[in-house]
């Protein structure tokens, strides 16, 4: 009898123990979803800013090549002209 009331005392921890490792394996998953949802929102947010910071610097670029065209273009028609005309 007092090993049956034993047996009984062992089982009742050892399931007392697994459903507080369940609660924690639980909670555990709850957090790990969360982080990987953090994650993603991150990610997320962070793929937004490199498009527009890629969006900037296409229009930055253009805007360099329009100028340097623009500058440019004259002046070295002006230069041939010069050139040419010379003599």
């Amino acid at each position: 009898m007092t090993q049956e009331i034993g047996l009984r005392e062992v089982f009742e921890q050892v399931n007392a123990r697994l459903a507080s490792m369940e609660t924690r394996l639980a909670s555990m998953e709850t957090r790990l979803d969360n982080l990987r949802q953090e994650t993603k929102d991150e990610f997320t947010s962070v793929r937004g800013e490199f498009a527009s910071i890629r969006r900037e610097i296409a229009t930055n670029f253009l805007w360099t090549v329009g100028i340097l065209i623009g500058i440019l273009l004259p002046m070295w028609v002006t230069i041939i002209l010069a050139i040419v005309y010379k003599g």
